[in-house]
């Protein structure tokens, strides 16, 4: 979902002009993104919600991000632009396809020699770097991959993430479904009982907001 469902058309379209100034890539990279995968465009996270996240990265003077679920790169993208020179992205995908789409805006964008892109399961790649020296050095995770695996991002996520930095959760209200007891379906059900996990975990200091699909912020005490 691309748009929290609560705002009308118009008062979203204030929102966005209230927001933010017309970025023609970004426009491009949105617009290609519609023509390409279709029915799957509303993967793509809603452009307010990537201004939070530069807002959030600016906020933090964070230089380490990770997200899982690249898609055709957009949020890479616009967490890469407010990076800092020495920032660097570590994107997980498993869609060649779809990341060659972002591969190609991000050079565009200057921002290509800030983005590591992994393509293997997110998974995978999470459990090498706890493993390894990079654990406990990012500053922000971005988790937006198959809701299946929630629980096992969210727990690589705290082992990576260092002391004040902030998980993202992306689609936690899932359309609605989270609060409708007739929808069991696994992917629902893994979202919900990770929000109650969140909201019960001290290691966490956390809040669920109502951008885009619903949005956890969640900080690694």
């Amino acid at each position: 979902m691309s748009r929290g469902s609560f705002l009308n058309d118009g008062l979203y379209d204030y929102l966005l002009k209230a927001t933010l100034a017309p970025e023609p890539l970004l426009e491009r990279l949105r617009d290609e993104t519609t023509e390409k995968t279709g029915q799957w465009a509303g993967m793509q996270i809603s452009r307010d919600q990537g201004r939070f996240m530069q807002v959030l990265v600016k906020l933090m003077g964070a230089k380490k991000y990770l997200e899982v679920g690249t898609f055709t790169g957009y949020s890479a993208l616009v967490v890469a632009q407010a990076l800092p020179d020495d920032g660097k992205v570590v994107a997980c995908d498993i869609s060649e396809e779809w990341t060659a789409v972002g591969k190609r805006y991000w050079a565009e964008a200057g921002v290509a020699g800030k983005v590591d892109l992994r393509l293997a399961p997110a998974l995978e790649t999470m459990a090498a770097l706890a493993d390894g020296p990079e654990a406990g050095t990012f500053d922000m995770i971005f988790l937006d991959g198959d809701k299946k695996e929630y629980d096992g991002y969210y727990e690589y996520s705290l082992t990576l993430l260092r002391p004040g930095g902030v998980v993202l959760v992306d689609n936690v209200l899932w359309g609605g479904s989270v609060a409708d007891p007739e929808k069991q379906d696994e992917s629902t059900a893994a979202i919900r009982a990770l929000n109650e996990k969140i909201r019960d975990d001290a290691r966490v200091f956390s809040v669920l907001v109502s951008i885009g699909d619903g949005l956890t912020m969640a900080v690694k005490q």
